[in-house]
């Protein structure tokens, strides 16, 4: 059997449309296939590969600490160096109150450590969430997720549930006493780059804070740098209680993460003990490899590089086709005509050797979400193939 093959009869789909590119090898934004052809990657694993395929630092550090050692411990037991430099250097970039880390394997599950932990600190149950939210495939992060179409062959999914409008003021006077938790990405990413207003997040905010409800951040799109920022919620000067990340911020190694304060923290640690528990996470490889992530992204002046070449996108793609650009840093929804052009638009891409993705549940706009270290070159090689793929919609 070819890989083709096996794929097709061993790996159980996702859908019945996949891109079936056999990779080869990986370098920076390029991918190579076993054909030997070499593809513009501007999508990063969605939004994974932050600092780029292959990365030196990212190698040096999981060597290293594949030397010492790999698993050797469930999560919470032993003290192992790359774990707790990582909790550290998310303690030294984030707000005092976002100060202990409770690693685990993806952003699902880092919502749904969320979720548990807002219902230990308040004793509630009541979640709030948005409408065209994305917070996972699980059944508790798919609950919280807003596209209907997606969770209809699953239900029954957790009760208690209320969605809001996103960066709609008035709904948020359904945020009451009786309310556990309310979670929101500060830039809807699946909904196709959905940016709010500023009163509305400080509302938002003063609206949780003044029922206890906990305000809980989805930054796993969002976060470690990806919108010109290392976490989306200083565009608006509003902290959250609970952060939630993964996708970039292992670089490529599976990793999440949930946040929050030392006291809310050490509730999940009794009554009853191991209120929240998992095998592998806090994997000290995968640890590893975020430290090393962290620290390029932090480096002095990364955030202004991550901006400018997003905005070289946007000023490259100018085209009768493209209705509209939304984007934040290197989060960038192209809005077109109709869900036909997209399909069309990511099929030529691919001719062109330009890799463009789909969002689950905004099918009139393709996403772009390249490494964060793409090139200048890079991005103006990319998008003039990608105004040859509209000239041809």
């Amino acid at each position: 059997m070819t890989n083709k093959e096996i794929f097709l009869e061993h790996l159980a789909p996702t859908s019945h449309q996949p891109v079936l590119i056999e990779v080869e090898s990986a370098m920076g934004t390029i991918l190579k296939d076993v054909d030997g052809k070499q593809y513009y990657d501007l999508i990063a694993g969605v939004g994974v590969v932050s600092v780029g395929h292959n990365n030196s630092a990212i190698k040096e550090a999981v060597q290293k600490q594949m030397d010492k050692h790999s698993h050797v411990m469930v999560y919470g037991e032993y003290i192992q160096s790359s774990v707790i430099a990582l909790a550290k250097n998310l303690s030294d970039l984030l707000p005092k109150k976002l100060g202990t880390s409770y690693f685990v394997n993806s952003g699902t599950e880092a919502n749904e450590g969320a979720i548990k932990l807002a219902k230990r600190i308040t004793g509630r149950h009541k979640i709030i969430a948005f409408e065209r939210g994305y917070h996972g495939n699980t059944q508790g992060s798919m609950s919280i997720s807003g596209n209907e179409a997606k969770k209809r062959g699953f239900r029954p999914l957790l009760p208690g549930i209320t969605f809001l409008r996103f960066n709609n003021i008035e709904d948020l006077e359904q945020i009451t006493n009786d309310i556990a938790g309310v979670i929101l990405e500060p830039i809807q990413g699946d909904a196709g780059v959905i940016i709010p207003s500023g009163e509305f997040m400080k509302l938002l905010r003063e609206k949780c804070s003044t029922t206890g409800a906990q305000l809980i951040f989805d930054e796993v799109q969002t976060g470690v740098g990806r919108t010109g920022k290392m976490f989306a919620f200083e565009h608006f000067d509003v902290i959250p209680d609970i952060l939630t990340l993964a996708k970039g911020l292992g670089g490529g190694l599976p990793i999440g993460a949930f946040i929050s304060s030392h006291k809310n923290m050490q509730l999940l640690a009794e009554n009853p003990m191991l209120g929240h528990i998992t095998t592998f996470g806090g994997n000290p490889v995968s640890c590893s490899a975020a430290n090393a992530v962290l620290n390029i992204v932090k480096e002095k002046g990364f955030m202004n590089i991550v901006n400018e070449k997003g905005a070289l996108f946007e000023h490259l793609l100018q085209h009768k086709e493209i209705k509209s650009i939304r984007r934040q840093g290197l989060m960038i929804a192209v809005e077109l005509k109709n869900e036909d052009k997209v399909n069309k638009a990511i099929e030529l891409a691919l001719e062109q050797s330009v890799i463009i993705y789909w969002f689950l549940s905004t099918r009139n706009s393709f996403r772009i979400s390249p490494p964060l270290t793409i090139t200048m070159d890079e991005i103006t090689t990319s998008c003039e193939r990608l105004l040859k793929v509209l000239d041809n919609l």
